[in-house]
């Protein structure tokens, strides 16, 4: 199992950019032929707001889960932005995080470059950022984890409840979304993006989406909920006991890799 910290000049973002990666190589029979070495299926993985690349590592098990798995996993860090884009800005975290690293990872670690193979999870703004880049790039990833993702393009208002709650003030709102009036049938609204795709006839990601009964998205996220019943999409959802803490999001990291078409492979 190698842990690797990556510095590169992103060219999205117009700046020199970090991430953490789990390779587990020495998993391979002969870790020195990388003729044997099946490529590895992947998981880029999307930390919450105020963290950065290093939060999974130390609020979860990842490493050792990864480790059991044989799988990849790519940790880069969204600053606040929730992985959306704005080329005015030369913030481009949405063709960052699912373009960019997914092309130079691929370059540099054995990974497949298969669909199937691809996936893409996070946790509050991360689930966000999940669904929506899952979404956008289709084509890239077939798998989505948005655990306790913040779902709240139809909260946006700086006067909301929720916005209040969590201190968005309408600067911040505007910042990272480009404008309230902007965001709705945009490529920042995961309601219009499945519509879109659905129109399209376009088969969805598969996604899984666990979230505590104490949260405080919970609502936000049941109205999501509810949207994809009404139409008929299939996708996992999960209510469970907890809020938007740590201990949550570590079992639900765990249980989203064990629901992931993955090869366990064995300790010995």
């Amino acid at each position: 199992m190698s842990l690797v910290t990556v510095n590169f000049v992103s060219k999205k973002l117009c700046r020199n950019v970090t991430f953490n990666a789990i390779i587990p190589l020495d998993r391979f029979p002969d870790a020195s032929d990388d003729r044997q070495a099946k490529p590895l299926k992947t998981l880029y993985l999307l930390h919450g707001m105020f963290g950065n690349y290093t939060d999974f590592l130390s609020g979860t098990r990842i490493q050792r889960w990864a480790e059991a798995s044989n799988l990849a996993v790519i940790m880069p860090s969204g600053d606040n932005h929730f992985y959306v884009d704005k080329p005015d800005q030369d913030e481009n975290y949405s063709s960052y995080v699912a373009d960019e690293l997914v092309t130079f990872t691929r370059k540099m670690f054995p990974l497949s470059h298969k669909k199937e193979d691809t996936f893409i999870g996070g946790l509050s703004m991360g689930g966000y950022g999940a669904l929506i880049n899952g979404l956008n790039y289709q084509d890239t990833f077939g798998y989505i984890g948005a655990f306790s993702p913040g779902l709240i393009v139809n909260h946006l208002d700086p006067k909301s409840e929720m916005s209040i709650d969590i201190g968005m003030s309408p600067g911040f709102i505007d910042n990272v979304f480009g404008g309230i009036d902007t965001v709705k049938n945009s490529d920042k609204d995961y309601y219009y993006l499945i519509k879109e795709l659905v129109k399209a006839g376009k088969k969805l990601p598969h996604i899984y989406l666990p979230i505590g009964k104490a949260d405080f998205l919970l609502d936000y996220v049941r109205e999501f909920k509810d949207f994809m019943d009404e139409n008929g999409l299939d996708f996992t959802y999960i209510e469970d006991e907890g809020g938007h803490e740590w201990d949550f999001w570590d079992k639900y990291t765990e249980k989203f890799l064990e629901w992931l078409p993955l090869d366990k492979v064995s300790s010995s």
